[in-house]
């Protein structure tokens, strides 16, 4: 079974079609005890990265996320409240993934919010089975994490090369929607979901 963390803050309807679509089970949940009996939990996330940390932590959530030893996927704000610290807010993430989110600079070829389709390159796990690289997925964010050692996969947007994908230990994050992103990302779902 997997969980996915209902904290008020998460794209909670594509994510549960998207595992409908891959028949796998799943509970949208802020229980404790059901997402420690998960055998996979996801941590989506959309809007503001403050506020949904501060949700987070209304319900007790962040010391437990922390400790899962189970894969553990956060999709886009949920990936980057994975991360040390967020300059939208500012607010001090869970501090699982060494990256620093900070927010893209305007520019003629880069419009912010980034948003839209984009590929996908430098892939490093088996998040990505059977994905060679420069696939596109879907990408909807103002706020980005560099590149560093927990990236496993890059994307650009205008000059920024940033991080599509991290990786430390069982826990991953996408920056891109995968529920949203078509065949290429049920593929990375339902790699997540063989892990």
């Amino acid at each position: 079974m997997i969980a996915i963390i209902d904290y008020d803050a998460g794209n909670i309807r594509s994510v549960g079609n998207a595992l409908d679509r891959l028949g796998a089970e799943y509970e949208l949940t802020a229980d404790p005890a059901r997402i420690l009996a998960a055998d996979k939990v996801i941590l989506p996330g959309v809007g503001n990265a403050a506020e949904a940390m501060a949700h987070l932590r209304e319900r007790g959530l962040c010391e437990l996320v922390k400790g899962l030893r189970r894969p553990v996927l956060g999709i886009c704000v949920g990936m980057q409240l994975m991360c040390r610290d967020s300059e939208e807010g500012p607010v001090q993430g869970l501090g699982l993934f060494d990256a620093h989110v900070r927010r893209f600079a305007e520019a003629a070829d880069a419009k912010v919010p980034h948003m839209g389709w984009n590929a996908l390159g430098n892939l490093d796990s088996k998040l990505f089975r059977g994905i060679s690289g420069g696939e596109y997925v879907y990408f909807v964010h103002s706020y980005f994490a560099g590149t560093g050692p927990d990236t496993i996969a890059t994307c650009r947007h205008g000059a920024q090369l940033f991080s599509a994908a991290l990786k430390y230990e069982n826990f991953y994050g996408t920056q891109f929607h995968p529920e949203k992103s078509g065949s290429v990302g049920a593929a990375i779902l339902q790699n997540f979901l063989a892990l």
